[in-house]
């Protein structure tokens, strides 16, 4: 397979990336941009070094539960899958929606698993769609505990206005960077996931001791991809998150970060996965979960410690509906697009 056909084929890989970079990637630091304790800049360029660092290093384990979903076995169905599910975040993004790639993705694949006759594991949607219920709520019960901790430490110690508001940037970073790495890791299995079973890569070893494996090459690519979304079209998303749910402070900024990169890294950390099973304990599967149901279950978390004043139903319920359609929309496109490959343009989808 030549250069530039492998290149057209991963287009929709790198697309998708982008559009995760433009969605869920602006929420990690949405609500510090919104509260303008950050420059946009400064949190595209955290956010794009810890995304590609956190895709590259821990980006495995995720993927292989995505390959349960469905192992997808041409390059050209990959293509068509990546497409649909890109093309649907892209939709919902340009409504301003914070909606999941997570979620387009699996319908996506549930897309090829149609066409292809082949029948759909049902015990695994069931393990990702938990998730899809459990992320928002276990957002919101972090983001209530963080912000009863910050309340009772600020509120029992004579801190000076000046370096609360110098500790809390302080804390919006090193959260927001967490909340990046932990999002790499988490979501590029829906960025090259799907490509794994087809990659074109080979494996690169550097002065006898440095392996490059083909899928880290891969997760490269797609997280630079991310960061290309960040930096070009992720401001609208972030205004979204920051703004318009609910009417956040620095701190709360803070705490809803926190939380959210909290929910991230436990659905994507092998090591925690590793260290809980072998002594029997129950552990958060290695699931690709919303970063976007995640911060906008924080922001419902703090404002219900709040007191529940000032969250707009209206906006979450536009929110809702989108998560709802989104898995919906990304299945039928994935079909359409797959009869369109094969048919039209005599491309092979299925192995």
């Amino acid at each position: 397979m030549g250069f530039l056909t492998i290149g057209i084929f991963l287009s929709a890989g790198l697309f998708m990336g982008w559009s995760l970079g433009a969605n869920d990637a602006a929420n990690i630091f949405g609500t510090a941009v919104g509260t303008k304790m950050i420059r946009f800049r400064t949190a595209a360029i955290i956010c794009s070094v810890f995304l590609i660092i956190g895709a590259v290093v821990g980006g495995s384990g995720t993927s292989h539960t995505l390959g349960k979903l469905g192992a997808i076995n041409a390059i050209a169905g990959a293509f068509a899958v990546s497409a649909s599910a890109a093309f649907t975040v892209m939709m919902m993004t340009k409504r301003g929606l914070p909606v999941s790639t997570s979620q387009a993705i699996v319908g996506a694949i549930i897309g090829w698993n149609i066409f292809a006759g082949l029948q759909t594991d049902t015990s695994v949607v069931v393990d990702i769609a938990q998730t899809w219920v459990f992320t928002p709520i276990l957002a919101a019960i972090f983001a209530v505990i963080i912000y009863w901790i910050v309340k009772y430490i600020i509120e029992h110690n004579k801190i000076h206005v000046v370096k609360i508001d110098k500790y809390t940037r302080y804390g919006l970073i090193i959260a927001g960077a967490f909340g990046a790495y932990s999002l790499g890791a988490n979501n590029i299995a829906n960025v090259m996931g799907v490509f794994i079973q087809v990659s074109p890569f080979n494996d690169i070893v550097i002065a006898n001791s440095i392996t490059i494996t083909g899928v880290q090459q891969l997760f490269l690519l797609g997280g630079i991809a991310i960061a290309v979304g960040v930096f070009t079209y992720s401001k609208k998303v972030m205004m979204t998150v920051g703004n318009n749910i609910f009417k956040l402070s620095p701190i709360s900024a803070f705490v809803i970060v926190l939380a959210t990169s909290l929910v991230l890294f436990l659905f994507s950390s092998e090591g925690l996965y590793n260290f809980l099973t072998s002594r029997n304990l129950p552990a958060f599967p290695l699931v690709p979960v919303s970063q976007s149901q995640a911060v906008v279950g924080a922001i419902m978390g703090i404002g219900l410690a709040k007191g529940g004043r000032n969250i707009d139903l209206s906006k979450m319920g536009k929110i809702g509906i989108g998560w709802i359609l989104t898995p919906l929309i990304s299945m039928v496109i994935s079909i359409v697009a797959l009869n369109i490959l094969q048919n039209v343009f005599l491309q092979s989808v299925v192995g």
